[in-house]
């Protein structure tokens, strides 16, 4: 009688141990899924990499304006003199 409860408790965790194990295997989604996951993940890196691109144009944009107008003041300092409070008076 004892070995019969036994068996039969081993047996039914057996049975609810391998039912679990194949309820959470992944589930085989096909080549089809995986085109589709490709694509997607080629898309979100292609916007990824856009937005990449915008933000360095932004930061080149700006660089070089501030560049030029940096250059621009000196250059007006040097060509205009009367700019300075030193500068003799041209008439």
């Amino acid at each position: 009688m004892r070995t019969l409860k036994f068996s039969t408790l081993a047996l039914a965790a057996a049975l609810a141990l391998g039912t679990s194990a194949f309820a959470a295997a992944p589930h085989q989604d096909g080549a089809k899924q995986d085109m589709k996951t490709a694509g997607h993940d080629t898309k979100e890196a292609a916007v990824n990499t856009g937005r990449g691109v915008k933000t360095g144009t932004k930061k080149a944009y700006h660089g070089t304006k501030r560049g030029v107008k940096k250059a621009y003041h000196k250059t007006a300092k040097v060509f205009h003199p009367h700019t300075d409070s030193q500068a003799p008076n041209h008439r």
